[in-house]
């Protein structure tokens, strides 16, 4: 009751909070939050984790920013998969059924399940290579005749 009264008196001491060892770290920003190949697979997994979903984690892949969302330690023997060329890495990345399989400089793995280009379109990452490919749609006699009538 006292505190409360001394605030609203205008009489409460104002003591500024020291800079020393305050945790409080500001709005993180795209453009910090490149991924930096060169480090061990858990630090690698904590970064993406760390900026999963706002703003998330980027590298550029043939020559567009690609975000890693949902990543966890892989500790299995090497995925068979599909080469990924990814700026800066010093191994390229696989594509495999589970999603992107990322190395460390320790030559251990991370696994990330889902990317996103810079248009907004988010894909699973096992995905990467078959994400252009488009299915025609195929309509039956029938569909064909109900589409002209609906026309």
């Amino acid at each position: 009751v006292e505190a409360v009264h001394l605030i609203a008196n205008g009489k409460a001491p104002r003591i500024p909070q020291p800079k020393e060892g305050a945790t409080y770290e500001g709005i993180q920003k795209k453009e910090n939050a490149e991924i930096t190949w060169d480090q061990p697979a858990a630090t690698l997994h904590n970064w993406i984790r760390g900026h999963d979903k706002v703003p998330g984690a980027w590298a550029t892949i043939d020559g567009q920013v690609v975000t890693f969302y949902g990543s966890s330690l892989l500790d299995a023997s090497v995925p068979a998969g599909q080469e990924l060329a990814i700026k800066g890495a010093s191994r390229p990345g696989l594509v495999t059924k589970n999603g992107l399989v990322v190395f460390g400089n320790d030559g251990k793995m991370v696994l990330v399940r889902n990317l996103q280009f810079e248009d907004g379109k988010m894909i699973p990452a096992s995905k990467y290579f078959s994400a252009d490919e488009t299915t025609a749609l195929e309509l039956t006699e029938e569909e064909k005749e109900m589409a002209e009538d609906i026309r």
